[in-house]
């Protein structure tokens, strides 16, 4: 474990926010391996990414690096843990080295939860967000979750793809 803090520390240790750069900051949640972190990273001042798995993360981390990612901060950490310190503007171990939460314009938000869908704190917080970007390989729950936000918010695009040919796996974007 302190091996793999050490490498978050690493990589997390040369992000900076440059409060010139006029573009929104953007909060992922199950980042996975960063298959989605890393080409949005480039519409985004800065992203904050969490992901609970550690294989997920060590992936994650090697994409980031590979791929000259720089304005990406990788944390490990459940995304209802996650939630709830951000909620309560707190901090956290995994969290060392980001910057503090006024300064950060998070009003973009990324899920690509498992097959479960989002818990109910993570839910309610996706309706503190402008945008929300969801995608879901359980359109079952997918629809569950976005009829939580129906109130705040309005369904723009959508998109069914076929993210692994010959399995009765969709995926929704």
């Amino acid at each position: 474990e302190k091996e793999e803090e050490a490498g978050e520390e690493k990589l997390n240790a040369a992000v900076r926010l440059d409060p010139s750069d006029p573009r929104d900051d953007l909060l992922e949640l199950y980042c996975g391996n960063g298959n989605f972190t890393i080409p949005l990273a480039q519409n985004f001042r800065f992203v904050l990414a969490t992901e609970v798995a550690k294989s997920s993360v060590e992936a994650a981390r090697y994409n980031l690096t590979a791929n000259a990612t720089p304005n990406v901060f990788l944390a490990r950490m459940a995304a209802e843990e996650f939630a709830e310190t951000m909620r309560s503007g707190g901090t956290r171990r995994r969290l060392a080295g980001l910057p503090g939460w006024g300064q950060l314009r998070l009003r973009t938000l990324l899920v690509d939860p498992p097959r479960s869908g989002l818990d109910r704190f993570t839910e309610q917080l996706m309706k503190e967000f402008d945008r929300i970007l969801y995608i879901s390989c359980n359109p079952a729950t997918l629809a569950a979750n976005l009829r939580a936000v129906a109130a705040s918010h309005r369904i723009s695009r959508m998109a069914a793809f076929d993210q692994f040919p010959y399995t009765h796996h969709l995926e929704c974007g």
